[in-house]
């Protein structure tokens, strides 16, 4: 236990349990983010905390119910499926952006053109790549036409797709967008320092849609790296709500009986991505017996139970099991250091190796799974970076070994997890050619037995090749404050919208 937890479990608690979190008098909820937020404008950063400002500030065309599945008309009213690549969208009249532009089908299709131009360089290409492009029926009624059959595409409408305001996005582009966001959005940005704060107010002018507009009047959120920070700040009431609180920190939290915690499934799974293409050099993970050695070398049940807890579980599927076509029964890999050993000594490193393994989060999960290498002979140098820096060293080819996490963008699909890191784009460290084919063939298609079929295909190869050490899907422990009303959802959005007052 590092001394910083130790303080946490002993003086701290006794000193702050007298201490009272802020009342609802001031009107503004305080919120912190663990990550920088490189940029606002969401089809530039790939981390959580700009998903979370994708909710709040913007809307998409359509928006799914997190207490039934369904999906509901957002920016659209109606939707229908007019051939098995075209959707007819009847979009809601009276919309207008944050900056006063109307809300038109000129906006769905400038966004539509923007995002799927590969030339600009969106980040995450999984979330747009499946369409070809938008035709303006009129004002109010716009067809999206898809590339090929995409069963998910509802998913992605509702989920990272949004709608940017044509006018002031041709103005100013990623880089404005990214300072001075503007939607259509229960929230509105009020103020912004680029990756470290944001203030929100309500958008008094908001529609009448699924979301609802927001009961708090102003939300301030301000980056905080440092859990044990925010969870002094949570005492001394300069925080009002806690998320991805560490499985320790909770359990002494919801002892002291003084504030609400609840642990709620993610989407998000773990990971440890080897470079068997080589694209980051020569090294011995271009070696399959390598790699099938460091997955069974890796006790994954022993780090859930000891330091990720609650309702996470041990995966070997490179998707979530929550997932449409994410197949579980799939081969596994049973620890066994000494089978481990001999798959070494079998590839020509029976006295190991010492490889560089790179890491932005939950360091103490990294620092395991490094002892257990360690134990089999694989030396590692730990590089523990920020989020965005470590995502570009990624794209580029330049991280031999890295322990990664993927939320999905809370879309509840496969597509939105293996075909991201297993089509050829730029953070595909495997680069089969067979399991490209066999994601293409599933996203291409409406038959659900064929599309689950060849997406067990290529998960199947995933583990067998070892490609992908899957680790765990992830919980989320959230802690209220005693003036806080809010209800968590299994999809790991934190809805800023949603939040009340007692």
């Amino acid at each position: 236990m590092t001394p910083a937890r130790m303080l946490l479990g002993s003086t701290c608690l006794a000193l702050c349990a007298g201490m009272a979190n802020a009342d609802q008098a001031s009107g503004t909820l305080n919120l912190a983010f663990s990550k920088e937020v490189e940029t606002a404008d969401v089809y530039f950063n790939t981390a959580r905390e700009g998903l979370l400002l994708n909710h709040a500030i913007w809307d998409g065309l359509l928006y799914r119910n997190p207490e039934t599945g369904a999906y509901e008309g957002n920016l659209a009213t109606d939707w229908t499926w007019i051939d098995p690549t075209t959707i007819e969208f009847k979009l809601r009249e009276g919309v207008t952006f944050h900056n006063g532009e109307a809300f038109t089908a000129d906006d769905v299709v400038y966004t539509v053109d923007y995002v799927t131009n590969p030339d600009n360089g969106v980040k995450n290409l999984a979330n747009v790549m499946w369409m070809e492009r938008a035709e303006k029926i009129d004002d109010h009624t716009v067809r999206l036409i898809l590339k090929a059959p995409f069963p998910a595409a509802e998913d992605f409408l509702a989920g990272p797709v949004a709608i940017y305001p044509d006018e002031y996005y041709a103005e100013v582009g990623p880089q404005g967008m990214g300072v001075a966001p503007i939607g259509t959005g229960p929230l509105k940005v009020a103020e912004l320092d680029p990756g470290k704060h944001f203030v929100l107010e309500a958008n008094e002018a908001y529609f009448d849609g699924p979301k609802g507009a927001s009961a708090i009047g102003r939300i301030d959120i301000r980056t905080i790296p440092d859990v044990n920070t925010q969870i002094a700040e949570f005492f001394n009431g300069t925080l009002d709500f806690l998320w991805n609180v560490p499985a320790d920190q909770a359990e002494k939290l919801e002892a002291m009986g003084r504030y609400e915690v609840v642990n709620a499934p993610a989407m998000r799974v773990g990971y440890i991505s080897m470079d068997a293409a080589g694209r980051s050099g020569e090294s011995p993970l271009t070696d399959k017996r390598v790699r099938q050695a460091i997955y069974h070398a890796i006790d994954r049940q022993t780090i859930l139970d000891a330091l990720v807890k609650g309702s996470s579980k041990v995966v070997d599927s490179a998707c979530a099991p929550v997932q449409t076509a994410c197949a579980q029964d799939l081969p596994s890999y049973e620890y066994d250091p000494e089978k481990a050993k001999a798959l070494l000594a079998e590839a020509g490193y029976a006295d190991g190796f010492t490889i560089d393994f790179y890491a932005y989060r939950d360091r103490p999960y990294a620092e395991a799974m490094m002892g257990f290498l360690d134990a089999v002979g694989i030396k590692t140098n730990l590089n523990y970076m920020q989020y965005a820096a470590l995502r570009e060293q990624h794209r580029k080819g330049e991280v031999p070994m890295t322990f990664l996490t993927w939320g999905s963008n809370s879309v509840a699909d496969a597509s939105a997890m293996t075909a991201e890191f297993f089509t050829g784009g730029p953070q595909d460290d495997a680069r089969d050619p067979e399991i490209i084919d066999w994601i293409q063939q599933a996203d291409s298609t409406t038959d659900k037995e064929k599309r689950a079929g060849h997406y067990k295909q290529a998960l199947t190869k995933i583990v067998e090749e070892a490609y992908w050490v899957p680790l765990f899907t992830y919980n989320v422990n959230y802690v209220l404050g005693p003036d806080i009303a809010y209800t968590p959802t299994d999809d790991e959005i934190v809805r800023f919208f949603a939040f009340d007052w007692k």
